[in-house]
């Protein structure tokens, strides 16, 4: 039988690039447009997938969303108001974004706050996405409690039914959100975990560059 492998083992030197103040872009959203395209042109599986932190009533809470667009203004997605993260961020607009691009030995941590898209935005991207995707937004009551999966399924065929001869209409209740950042930080693995971690703050609308200790 083999040996069962050590967790506290696991480790990687990483040595795929540097980054230095003279690599960096001085808009850090520029900058972050040059990373997800060389993460899109490494064909990286869902390069757009981030870790999306909130916080209610002291308690954190993270789960994975997906980039629908890069704004001057900030990171665009969509969800169900209605849901967890949905109440959470009325209560508390203040946010976390991560991305992971491990291929590339990069992370990207945003720090920011949250705001509803327009009507015009929200329906503009609904009717843009399949149809079936449009029914699994009517669907799906986003963190309720299900009896079962036979009860999802059952929904999902009635709704479906229904759409064979008419337009779906987009929940109210289904939209999206900018984060609009006041921290970014650019992570490049280096080796013997002597990292790269370049910081924007923004101080009085303007984005000041520092560098961290790894």
């Amino acid at each position: 039988m083999a040996n069962p492998i050590q967790i506290s083992e696991l480790r990687k030197d990483y040595k795929f690039k540097a980054l230095l103040e003279t690599d960096i872009l001085s808009d850090p959203m520029e900058q972050f447009k040059v990373w997800f395209d060389e993460a899109m042109q490494a064909q990286l599986p869902e390069p757009n997938a981030m870790c999306l932190s909130t916080v209610h009533n002291n308690q954190p809470s993270s789960r994975y969303v997906l980039l629908k667009g890069i704004e001057q203004e900030g990171f665009v997605f969509f969800t169900n108001y209605a849901s967890n993260k949905g109440h959470e961020m009325e209560v508390n607009p203040h946010v976390a974004l991560n991305f992971i691009w491990l291929e590339l030995e990069r992370q990207v941590r945003i720090e920011g706050m949250v705001e509803k898209l327009s009507d015009v935005a929200n329906d503009a991207y609904f009717y843009s996405r399949p149809i079936g995707s449009q029914i699994g937004a009517i669907v799906s009551q986003q963190s309720s409690v299900l009896k079962d999966r036979q009860a999802l399924d059952d929904a999902w065929a009635a709704i479906e039914s229904k759409y064979h001869t008419e337009k779906p209409v987009r929940p109210t209740q289904w939209g999206g959100y900018v984060v609009m950042p006041t921290k970014i930080e650019f992570w490049q693995g280096r080796s013997s975990r002597l990292h790269d971690r370049l910081l924007f703050t923004l101080n009085e609308g303007k984005w000041e560059l520092s560098r961290l200790s790894p």
